[in-house]
């Protein structure tokens, strides 16, 4: 194959926790009758809330076919390639299994934002029944030097708090807000989605939504804009290089010689699956080998009601631009090169495009 494919996962191969349907059709013509897959296949989700693993395993009872953690990219992926942090102390918001998922990543030093709240339980007053009842002494100073966003955490007001508490004492949570302190200590974010698909009628809120309060609380508080050292997860341009290279070392490790020229994304997210791939064509496909194409399928946040239009080449623009703040809106990354109903329509079409007889 000289082509692969790069499946956002909800609202394309499941609603929640619900397999829509057309996944396993479209799966079982891209793996051979033991198993292994024709094509080399990544699945690039902006969930972070648990380990490749993980994910793994779910993928491959919901679809029926063996999936390894090396085919999985969660929207924190790429942070095994910020090694200068690896070694510091970070605080790292979000849910699920943190610790090891930072650990996993390379990260030495992650404390979690419960973790801090019981080093200093005077920060989170918000609800009145959690507010300590005996007052503690502050323990020894400690000092964080980076803050790492994951995903959405469960409790918004605390984890927004001590995050603003961090960035204002230049990683001393406790001190005195600094009136000199800007730029503030590193901030890394994975996955800027706004909303996203689940099982409920209406899309969700994301962790995008959860980034655009802390902007505005900083930038109220401040008068500054909060800075990012990196933003990762879809629509950035490290996810989409970072799953190019997995592509290639499936295909290397299947001995597959011919070049791969052609990624396709399959997601049902313009703001994220169709914008980063047509940023990723525009601005970085001619430095690297292969050219990226989006396919919009209408299982998730993007559904028309309506059918399917016959020529996509129609503009499809939203009054709102739902991407995150450091991200431009053009109307031309937005407008997909296929709208297909499913994905097992998106395969047969990408099969068709490609010539390619499983």
């Amino acid at each position: 194959p000289s082509f692969g494919f790069l499946f956002d996962i909800d609202g394309v191969l499941v609603r929640g926790k619900t397999p829509i349907p057309a996944a396993r059709a479209a799966f079982r013509k891209l793996v051979n009758s033991q198993g292994q897959f024709l094509v080399p296949v990544v699945f690039v989700t902006n969930a972070g809330n648990c380990l490749r693993q993980k994910k793994a395993d779910q993928l491959s009872h919901l679809l029926g076919v063996p999936i390894s953690q090396d085919q999985v990219m969660m929207s924190h992926s790429p942070l095994r390639m910020f090694k200068h942090y690896h070694e510091k102390c970070v605080l790292v918001s979000g849910q699920g299994p943190l610790l090891d998922i930072a650990q996993d990543l390379g990260f030495c030093q992650p404390i979690t934002i419960d973790a801090l709240r019981e080093k200093r339980p005077l920060l989170d007053a918000v609800d009145h029944d959690r507010r300590p009842s005996v007052l503690h002494s502050q323990e020894q100073l400690f000092s964080l030097c980076t803050v790492v966003l994951f995903g959405e955490p469960v409790r918004w007001e605390t984890s927004l708090q001590l995050i603003i508490d961090v960035l204002l004492t230049s990683g001393y949570p406790g001190n005195p807000y600094e009136q000199e302190n800007y730029p503030h200590i590193p901030v890394l974010a994975c996955n800027m989605d706004l909303m996203w698909v689940a099982e409920a009628q209406s899309p969700r809120f994301g962790h995008g939504t959860f980034m655009v309060c802390l902007e505005n609380i900083y930038k109220k508080i401040t008068g500054k804009d909060l800075k990012y050292e990196a933003l990762m997860g879809k629509p950035s341009r490290l996810t989409y290089q970072y799953a190019e290279h997995l592509i290639r070392a499936q295909a290397l490790q299947r001995s597959w010689e011919q070049p791969i020229h052609t990624l396709y994304a399959v997601g049902d997210n313009l703001m994220t699956d169709v914008y980063g791939a047509n940023l990723w064509e525009n601005e970085l496909a001619s430095a690297a080998a292969a050219h990226c194409r989006s396919v919009l399928v209408c299982t998730g946040v993007y559904n028309p009601h309506t059918e399917v239009p016959l020529d996509t080449r129609d503009s499809i623009t939203e009054a709102v631009f739902h991407g995150h703040r450091d991200f431009r809106f053009d109307p031309a990354l937005v407008e997909p090169d296929h709208i297909v109903p499913d994905v097992d329509a998106a395969v047969d079409l990408v099969f068709q495009l490609e010539d390619f007889a499983p």
